[in-house]
């Protein structure tokens, strides 16, 4: 049984937000806690600061939702829809958990235990660039605090400080985080922040900013990718560190799949405990007709390779192969991380049936317990080669060390070659509507190769709408959004998806239902109102067709500031760029 690693004390941490200061005789109150009697000791700093974990951490949909372009779900966020508004308040614009972080630093001064007083500082100021760096995502420029204000304080309603300052400050939070837990927190936790975790946060952010000031043309972007090419470097030549699980014939799935984190490649997980009553949604979402019928789009299992490695996309006829026929021979983890028989189309609009993170009760649609990962040893390999192949250092042997040695546990024989990558760089992954159009130089075939690795390897854990953000690809949000590929014979009657030689379902545009049996019933909308099949009578499943989908270049790659805060402030804090048109 998994034991809860970390706990929420509200109680505590109420009484001391809201404790009154001393009495004039200088009595404290008997039944509430003050500042003054609290942090000072280890117990207490670590109940505590328990709440930063939840406080700040993405919660379970957030993780494995991962809307964006390569998993399609009903609704679409706003954000890949083109629907987005300014709110009048809210949007993501919120500092109580800062105030938290902030109130545990301003108090640290009741311990007298030094060594601690600096362990509990360095953890503050880990959460306080987290939450920070999710803020400059957001927002771009954001005001920096690193106190806590009261309520009539000038500074609540300051000017936004930009983005510079505000990366600046994350790193040396960051930095004088991995210093002190070198000494006080080095070994290896799943539940909790140590010197690993740190570092795997700077090899992540490094790589943020770096692509992003690389591709949004804000200059100075070797200085983060450096940060990032240093961080990850540290977790993955330090001693006593973690390596890539790997296990039987489905190591990948296995490592999702896992009740508990599996701790040879996981740095950090959320910790679920069906016995705590802590529990998400995961495998309810893959298979509940209620929860947004989510599949993958065709673009990303294309990317997917052969398992000798070739590209799938250099075959004549890829674009036109049904579903029993494209999954054969295939890089595993596409079978790993998609359902390839048992295909129930009641539950997914694209007829890629998830199934990341899924136990071995195929039907199963309850609550899910297993353990969900928030750095892994897989993301911080990819940071790597990419920060390199951005600035030109990458080598075969950095190649080898990284991406090859995924492809390798996936069970891909092929592997990738960087010089054969930057000679024939590959056109789908180059074109409008399936790829990215910002590649360029000496190195575009080899990063094109890492982000089609990271887009499978990461798939379903909250990394792509941000890594089209920094890589300024958002018209990756306008493209088609395509389910597998029906040919005219297969339409208005009985259909076997996989291959095995049962019928599964019947796709039928006609007006009335067609009875063909004891199979699943799918109508295709021919007006654009619905699914439809993207050459009217066969072709692959076309997804909100009836959507305008646009992506505004000069405006979508940050969020609008809630007019609420631009009002208070008498216009201090300022819009962002585009939205005030």
């Amino acid at each position: 049984m998994k034991i809860m690693k970390y706990t929420l004390w509200a109680t505590v941490g109420l009484s001391l937000l809201f404790a009154s200061c001393e009495s004039i005789l200088d009595i404290n109150p008997k039944d509430r806690l003050t500042t003054k009697d609290y942090f000072t000791n280890e117990e207490q700093l670590q109940l505590y600061s328990n709440q930063f974990y939840s406080n700040n951490f993405p919660g379970d949909g957030d993780i494995y939702k991962d809307n964006a372009d390569v998993l399609i779900v009903s609704p679409l966020d706003d954000e890949v829809s083109g629907q987005r508004v300014i709110p009048e308040t809210g949007g993501g614009w919120s500092w109580s958990a800062l105030r938290s972080i902030n109130f545990l630093l301003d108090n640290l001064g009741n311990c007298k235990d030094q060594k601690v007083r600096d362990k509990y500082e360095a953890l503050a100021r880990f959460f306080r660039a987290y939450f920070y760096f999710e803020k400059v995502k957001r927002f771009g420029d954001v005001p920096w605090y690193d106190k806590v204000l009261g309520s009539d304080d000038a500074d609540l309603y300051k000017a936004r400080d930009s983005r510079e300052f505000v990366m600046g400050k994350i790193m040396e939070d960051l930095n004088f985080a991995i210093e002190v837990f070198k000494e006080t927190n080095r070994t290896k936790e799943l539940y909790r922040v140590t010197w690993w975790t740190a570092q795997a946060l700077k090899s992540r952010v490094g790589l943020f900013e770096g692509t992003y000031r690389k591709y949004h043309g804000l200059g100075d972007y070797e200085k983060y990718l450096n940060d990032c090419v240093s961080a990850s470097n540290e977790i993955m030549t330090a001693s006593g560190g973690y390596s890539l699980y790997q296990s039987g014939s489905q190591s990948y799935r296995n490592l999702f799949k896992s009740e508990n984190a599996i701790d040879a490649e996981i740095i950090l997980a959320r910790d679920y405990n069906n016995d705590l009553s802590l529990v998400h949604k995961v495998q309810a979402f893959e298979n509940s007709p209620t929860l947004g019928r989510p599949g993958l789009s065709k673009k990303l299992v294309n990317y997917y390779l052969m398992k000798n490695g070739n590209r799938f996309t250099d075959q004549p006829n890829y674009a036109t192969m049904e579903f029993k026929d494209e999954i054969v021979n295939r890089d595993p983890r596409l079978a790993q991380t998609i359902r390839t028989s048992n295909i129930n189309m009641n539950v997914t609009m694209t007829g890629y049936h998830l199934l990341k993170y899924a136990n071995d009760n195929m039907s199963y649609t309850g609550d899910s317990s297993n353990d969900l990962p928030l750095f892994r040893l897989a993301e911080v390999y990819l940071n790597y080669a990419e920060a390199k192949a951005e600035l030109g250092t990458l080598t075969q042997t950095d190649i080898d060390n990284t991406v090859n040695k995924l492809r390798t546990r996936a069970g891909v024989t092929g592997k990738l070659n960087m010089n054969a990558a930057n000679l024939a760089p590959d056109p789908y992954m180059c074109a409008p509507e399936t790829g990215y159009v910002n590649v360029t130089g000496d190195n575009k075939g080899v990063i094109l190769e890492i982000r089609r690795e990271r887009a499978i390897e990461l798939v379903m854990e909250g990394f792509r709408y941000y890594d089209l953000m920094r890589w300024k690809e958002g018209q990756c949000m306008a493209q088609s959004f395509k389910g597998f590929y029906l040919p005219a014979t297969a339409i208005n009657k009985a259909y076997d998806i996989d291959g095995d030689g049962t019928n599964d379902v019947c796709f039928y545009t006609t007006s009335s239902q067609p009875n063909v049996g004891s199979v699943t019933y799918v109508k295709l909308a021919s007006d654009g109102s619905g699914t439809s099949l993207s050459e009217g009578n066969y072709g692959n499943l076309l997804c909100y067709s009836w959507i305008d989908r646009t992506w505004n270049e000069n405006r979508d790659y940050l969020y609008p500031v809630p007019r609420q805060e631009i009002t208070l402030s008498d216009g201090v804090v300022t819009q962002n760029p585009g939205w005030n048109e």
